[in-house]
């Protein structure tokens, strides 16, 4: 459900804020840009949020999600940038297709345009013929929204080549019209366990590679462990041509939902209305502040383990691949007053069957998306038995397609089953690729060709996932080749297997589950529910896998 608005019609002139990062990678640009965005909509302006990705993928949808993190899709089925999600969660709105670029996407169009003598037969350069196509895309958007504020997060970290066309950008739309655009530097402030001082060196000589960019920013939020005191506030003020009530402390938090309260500590919405010269009407973030007190006051625990296959990445745990899930699963607990305990398990080590026993210490298992066959054996395992131990499970698309797969292997006791995706030559293939996919598979063009964005799903009386969700119909986001074979339906369904959710056409199986008196909750969807889960309106079927998981301990 989309926050309501008033009626009141746009300001006159767009205003856009630009959130840059510097120091390093992973600041927290898009924690930022979607809690400026928050703040602004707390005054009761109209605020659409854009992701300027520089790299060279059309898309996010070819990116490896151990690298890059989770892929978001949007409603209109634009693959994108896990920000992209962070922005619809703290808006509490969709986010359209035109608000996410990639520097391959924006040159795509370029190329495009000269293709078809767009540019009518004239030299097209990289500037100003690049930086010209972001800003219309930026204003476009803007048209799009009706928005008062534009808030661009530019991806990479400054002095990067990679995004130098992108503040290219930025400096013409402050050139051409100073009074409506706003520049904000993220930028870390280490504090050297040896030296124990919070430095602020880096952040000049960030500082410094973005003005010679021809950029300057007005304003400058802190990262650093600790609040940043007075003397540094000045300190940077004096050396980065900013005053000093426009560095905004950013300390580390607990939670990236305490950052827009953090950030109103220093009045960073009045003062950034002040100087795009925007209303300053009262802020209203009380709906806010509820949930983020509900986040810290549960005192029932509930206990989840995520089964992934993504989660190793060198050393460390790679939680992002799978955020919006685990925020998903957080927003429902809060709503239950629980307070959520989530374990990130690698589905690899549960190829050994003796490892599985420590499930039994989870109250919930939950199995997200994926793709390739690496952990699958190990994801069977797992499901069989939290189906046979009764442990509330939900299995998200790769997590539906196998619980599937598993009860056909275990219950209907076919030999030589598989999906298509591990095994297409296995007898029984009770995943298989969609018809009109099959060509462009073998042509090696996997970008864009999956089942994408919003469909329908019509829900059946009496289900567990009809009784959730409170509708007939709902429409959920997809990402997906693979569909449950339509010849194996009617053998599931005489063993006992629900198909809870269908296409409004009955031939393609969204939702599947196993009745109450199976199991306390087995439940699988073909799409990703997470991506509509939002901080003040958790996603249902979250909330009632969490709710079973918590009863059936």
């Amino acid at each position: 459900m989309a926050i309501k608005r008033s009626a009141k019609k746009p300001i006159t002139k767009t205003k856009y804020i630009f959130v840059v990062g510097g120091v390093m990678s992973g600041v927290g640009k898009g924690v930022a840009s979607s809690s400026i965005a928050k703040i602004l909509q707390a005054r009761d302006l109209r605020v659409t949020s854009m992701k300027i990705d520089p790299y060279i993928n059309v898309d996010a949808g070819t990116m490896n999600p151990t690298e890059h993190g989770e892929v978001f899709v949007l409603k209109g089925g634009l693959e994108t940038d896990q920000d992209m999600g962070n922005y619809e969660r703290f808006l509490n709105t969709d986010i359209p297709d035109i608000n996410y670029m990639t520097t391959g996407s924006v040159y795509s169009s370029v190329i495009r345009k000269e293709r078809n003598l767009e540019y009518k037969g004239r030299n097209v350069q990289v500037v100003p013929d690049v930086p010209l196509e972001v800003i219309s895309r930026i204003k476009a958007a803007a048209k799009e929204a009706q928005a008062d504020v534009v808030t661009v997060e530019i991806g990479g970290t400054i002095g990067e080549y990679e995004n130098i066309l992108f503040l290219e950008a930025v400096r013409m739309m402050k050139s051409e019209d100073p009074s409506s655009v706003a520049v904000v530097m993220v930028s870390y402030l280490p504090v050297p366990g040896s030296i124990g001082e919070m430095k602020t060196k880096p952040t000049q000589h960030a500082s410094r590679t973005l003005n010679s960019a021809g950029v300057f920013a007005d304003f400058i939020l802190a990262r650093s462990v600790v609040p940043v005191d007075q003397k540094r506030k000045e300190k940077i003020a004096q050396f980065c041509n900013v005053k000093p009530e426009h560095v905004i402390s950013a300390p580390d938090v607990k939670s990236v939902y305490d950052v827009p309260l953090n950030f109103e500590k220093d009045d960073l919405s009045a003062r950034l209305c002040d100087l795009l010269g925007l209303p300053k009407k009262k802020s209203d973030l009380s709906e806010w502040k509820k949930f983020v007190a509900k986040s810290k006051n549960g005192k029932a625990k509930v206990k989840i383990a995520v089964v992934g296959k993504y989660f190793n990445s060198g050393d460390f745990i790679l939680s992002d691949v799978y955020i919006s899930v685990l925020e998903a699963i957080k927003y429902s607990a809060y709503k239950l007053g629980l307070h959520p305990e989530i374990s990130y398990l690698s589905s690899q080590k549960f190829t050994d069957v003796k490892n599985l026993k420590e499930l039994k210490h989870y109250d919930g298992v939950l199995i997200p998306g994926g793709f390739g066959s690496t952990g699958i054996e190990g994801k069977l395992n797992v499901i069989e038995y939290v189906r046979k131990n009764k442990i509330p499970y939900f299995g998200i698309c790769y997590g539906m397609q196998l619980a599937v797969l598993e009860y056909a292997k275990n219950v209907l006791k076919l030999k030589s089953v598989s999906t298509a995706e591990i095994d297409p030559k296995a007898e029984h293939l009770v995943i298989d690729i969609m018809p009109d996919q099959k060509e462009k598979i073998a042509k090696s063009d996997m970008g864009g060709t999956m089942r994408l964005g919003e469909y329908p799903a019509h829900l059946k009386a009496g289900s567990i996932a009809k009784k959730a969700y409170g509708a007939d119909v709902v429409s959920e986001r997809h990402r997906h080749r693979y569909e449950v074979n339509p010849e194996y339906i009617t053998q599931l369904e005489n063993a006992g297997w629900i198909f809870s959710g269908t296409s409004p056409d009955k031939r393609l199986m969204e939702i599947s589950e196993l009745s109450k008196e199976k199991h306390p909750f087995f439940l699988g969807v073909q799409f990703h529910p997470e991506f509509h889960a939002r901080p003040l309106d958790p996603h249902p079927l979250f909330t009632a896998f969490i709710k079973a998981s918590y009863e059936s301990k």
